[in-house]
């Protein structure tokens, strides 16, 4: 009789393959088992004492948006020129220029006559990253900026030394 060359080496091999494919299924339940939230069983409740609810806590929805404190402080003025800006943002599809900026803070009653601006195209053509604008309010200058990468913030920054919120030349706003 005649063994080939497959015989019990290639059984082996093949029983190792096996075992080695088991062992893997196997890890691999283990790991999905860990991705499964648990469950808990419900059971109905058996308590015959009544239940109490309770007034319902105002949601930040619920709160009255924040309104323009006119002649008042940059840090009484932030939370509506933040507001108004995310307005703007939302009203715009997250793609605002710098007039839509204006526009809103006009709209919302801050004179215009104490806006900067940023122009939103670069020296060379194409669209900035990032705008700016600000209002000078009674002691401070409200700061915006916009932009693609980093989103809107804002800050209070005092005003320069020229009674102005920015350094350099800043777009005329007369739209």
């Amino acid at each position: 009789m005649t063994r080939t060359a497959t015989g019990s080496t290639g059984t082996r091999r093949r029983g190792a393959a096996a075992v080695a494919a088991v062992l893997a299924a196997g890890a691999l339940a283990l790991v999905l088992t860990g991705c499964v939230p648990e469950s808990t069983p419900t059971t109905a409740a058996t308590s015959s004492a009544p239940t109490v609810s309770e007034t319902p806590t105002p949601t930040a929805s619920d709160a009255p948006p924040p309104a323009l404190v006119p002649n008042g402080t940059a840090a009484e003025n932030k939370p509506f020129f933040d507001y108004l800006n995310n307005q703007a943002i939302t009203a715009a599809g997250g793609q605002p220029d710098g007039p839509a900026f204006i526009n809103s803070l006009r709209a919302g009653g801050f004179a215009v006559e104490a806006m900067e601006l940023t122009p939103d195209i670069t020296t060379v053509g194409v669209k900035a990253d990032s705008v700016q604008f600000s209002v000078h309010a009674s002691d401070a200058c409200l700061i915006g900026q916009w932009g693609t990468v980093g989103g809107y913030t804002s800050i209070i920054a005092a005003p320069l030394s020229t009674g102005k919120c920015f350094i350099g030349q800043t777009r005329p706003i007369d739209f």
